[in-house]
């Protein structure tokens, strides 16, 4: 018999498992940049941002097509097909000789992309409707997991056996995940080869549904303003530490400290989505992870990180979700997978432009200057959602 809860576990832990090894190597992407040869610091900042949003360019225009072959074909597949994808990436990658070659591999997992919406589709397809907050809520929970290890581990990894071995662990545990769900993760709603929408209707419903929209921007700012520091983080924690000893094991702390809050922000709103009204959690999540990245700036002690990456992650942590679910809400089963790929695009946006231009700010203007942008992206998500979303819990109903 099919329990929705047990697959929803499973699935939970696949993605945890994903995020572990794709987080593990993020933050430490200036440090790679250096190890293959780039040393001034401007140019370690570029490269940084444009080996980070590599993947972006073109999931920006895969990720609604493979989100409407989901819809199509069914969600498990596309989940499979990704993961896979990125495991044979990460492979590649263990290989690069120069930042360009590490550049051309990111953009090659640009195109094997999708993993993120197929697999809340699946999540949200094969759970009751009012299941859905808390299903999208656990699936959040389970990406801020693994960003609590992958820093970690990768951090510890980086340190004691350098990147190219780093790659292959990332790659082999991709490569374990997608066997899991393989094996163990079930779809009863699935795809009969048919769709009531193309690609380029899901894109049009965007624009129209006001609510779709602003949601989707709100996204896009979201994603640029965390995206916009990342490149450079390693950078400034260096910039600002006494010692220089175990940098990346410190840094990888800072990003799993802010990912256990933001796991625990996740779980906690979603067991609450039908108690709390979506607008006012956004206006105040978004507003005090604003403020943190805001102090970041006037901080210079490594040591003073630490509680604000605790608030940011409790802020940002239940921002996702609770757009995602504003999303799912406003969608029909034939096309959710289709329009949560469409709205991943938005946040595709984010991710490839706020590295890059994170990246060659923080070059060139300091590495206190990027978290002054951040702080007004999410000021700005605090704003659109108060005075563009539904001021009613009642007015965001499912058009089931």
């Amino acid at each position: 018999m099919f329990s929705w809860k047990k697959n929803l576990h499973m699935l939970w832990f696949c993605q945890f498992m994903v995020m572990v090894g794709m987080s593990a190597v993020i933050p430490f992407l200036p440090l790679l940049v250096r190890q293959l040869g780039v040393t001034d610091i401007k140019q370690v900042s570029l490269w940084s941002g444009l080996i980070f949003a590599g993947p972006f360019f073109l999931s920006f225009f895969l990720a609604p097509i493979w989100g409407n072959l989901g819809d199509k074909h069914g969600r498990k597949i596309m989940i499979i097909r990704a993961i896979i994808g990125l495991a044979f990436a990460q492979f590649l990658a263990a290989f690069t000789q120069n930042v360009t070659q590490l550049f051309l591999v990111r953009l090659f997992q640009g195109a094997l992309s999708g993993f993120i919406p197929a697999a809340m589709s699946l999540a949200a397809s094969n759970t009751p409707e009012e299941k859905t907050g808390y299903a999208l809520g656990l699936l959040q929970s389970a990406s801020a997991a693994g960003n609590v290890f992958g820093p970690f581990v990768g951090g510890v990894l980086f340190d004691l056996i350098g990147f190219r071995r780093l790659f292959f662990f990332v790659s082999g545990l991709l490569f374990l995940s997608g066997l899991l769900v393989l094996f163990f993760v079930k779809e009863e709603n699935k795809g009969n080869g048919k769709s009531e929408s193309s690609t380029l209707q899901n894109w049009k419903a965007i624009y129209t549904d006001k609510t779709l929209l602003y949601s989707s921007i709100m996204i896009t700012a979201a994603t640029l303003g965390f995206n916009f520091i990342r490149p450079i983080f390693v950078l400034f924690v260096e910039s600002i530490k006494e010692s220089q000893e175990s940098l990346s094991t410190l840094t990888g702390i800072l990003f799993s400290i802010m990912g256990i809050f933001a796991s625990f922000s996740s779980v906690m709103w979603g067991g609450k989505v039908k108690a709390n009204k979506i607008r006012s959690n956004l206006v105040i999540a978004a507003g005090m992870t604003g403020l943190m990245y805001l102090g970041q700036t006037f901080i210079k002690n490594e040591y003073l990180l630490f509680p604000t990456m605790v608030v940011i992650g409790l802020g940002f942590g239940s921002i996702l979700p609770l757009l995602f679910t504003v999303i799912t809400k406003q969608t029909t089963l034939a096309n959710r997978g289709g329009i949560l790929g469409v709205s991943t695009s938005f946040q595709t946006i984010g991710n490839m432009i706020g590295p890059i231009i994170g990246g060659l700010a923080g070059g060139l203007l300091g590495f206190q200057f990027p978290f002054v942008v951040t702080a007004l992206m999410f000021f700005s998500v605090s704003f659109i959602a108060y005075f563009f979303l539904p001021k009613e819990k009642a007015e965001l109903v499912s058009v089931e």
